[in-house]
């Protein structure tokens, strides 16, 4: 089932956002299965929203796995991302 993983991370910034995004987007591995769409921008109380729509869950765990190592290097905080269910994505 596809799904939709909201991460609120408190207190991030868009330069913490890019520099670990940059080094996940230049990772070997990186398009990695399953991943749909991503987007990503400050949340309105002064931290950062990442929002992406993964094809399942354990595709997005998968991914989890290879980006963990580049998320501590980049000093990004621990967060716990919400899981839902995907019903549709329209991209233009």
């Amino acid at each position: 089932m596809a799904v939709i993983v909201t991460v609120e991370i408190p207190g991030g910034t868009q330069e913490m956002y890019e520099r670990t995004n940059e080094r996940i987007t230049s990772a070997s591995w990186f398009p990695p299965p399953g991943l749909i769409a991503h987007a990503a921008g400050p949340d309105g109380t002064g931290g950062w929203r990442v929002v992406d729509f993964w094809e399942s869950e354990e595709a997005f765990r998968a991914f989890v796995e290879q980006a963990t190592p580049i998320m501590q290097e980049t000093g990004m905080p621990p967060v716990m991302p919400r899981v839902d269910p995907l019903v549709n994505v329209i991209v233009k």
